[in-house]
C-alpha cells in the first residue's frame, strides 16, 4: 500500500508518523509489534534506516543499541509480570533475516502458551497466528503499550 508507514518504519519513527513507537531511546525507537498473539511483543529499531547488522555500527552505538535492547526487555518484563501472573520470561534475539535493517525483538513468554511452542523459538507458531485479526495491534492495546511505556520511562538509560 502506498504511504503505509510499515514500509519505512524508521523513517517514519524519524519523522514522527510510526504509530507504533513507544519511545524513542539512545540508539533507536521502542516500537510495539504489529502483532500480539503473545501480549507486549515490541521491537527496537535502529535510527540509522541503512544499518543492516549490529557490525554496522561504530562500536560505542553498537554498545548503545545492545543496552537499549536490554532496557526494552526489561521493560517488557517488567509490564507483562505486571499485567498477567502467567508471565515466564523475555527472549531477546536479533535475526535480520527478513527485514533489511537492523532491529531486535523482545518476545515475552507465558505459561498459558500451547504445549507444542511453549519451549520452542516464536517463529514456530502457526502462520496464521501471525495474521490473524484477533492478534493485529490496535486500541485493546492501550493499556499494554502504557505500561511499556512507563516502565521504559524509570528505567535509567546505560552512560
Amino acid at each position: 500500500m502506498a504511504g503505509d508507514w510499515r514500509m519505512d518504519r524508521i523513517g517514519t519513527a524519524l519523522r514522527g508518523e510510526n504509530p507504533t513507537v513507544l519511545r524513542r531511546l539512545r540508539s533507536g525507537f521502542a516500537v510495539i509489534g504489529d502483532v500480539q498473539f503473545l501480549p507486549g511483543y515490541s521491537v527496537l529499531l535502529v535510527d540509522e534506516p541503512d544499518v543492516q547488522r549490529l557490525s554496522d555500527l561504530p562500536r560505542a552505538k553498537r554498545l548503545s543499541f545492545l543496552s537499549d535492547m536490554d532496557r526494552l526487555g526489561e521493560a517488557v518484563e517488567r509490564a507483562c509480570r505486571r499485567l498477567d501472573p502467567a508471565f515466564r520470561r523475555v527472549n531477546l534475539e536479533i535475526l535480520g533475516n527478513t527485514d533489511p535493517f537492523l532491529h531486535a525483538h523482545v518476545w515475552p513468554r507465558f505459561e498459558w502458551e500451547p504445549a507444542d511452542v511453549v519451549g520452542k523459538p516464536v517463529w514456530l507458531y502457526p502462520r496464521e497466528r501471525w495474521s490473524d485479526e484477533q492478534f493485529k495491534l490496535g486500541p485493546q492495546h492501550d493499556a499494554l503499550r502504557d505500561a511499556i511505556s512507563s516502565e521504559l520511562s524509570q528505567l535509567p538509560a546505560m552512560t
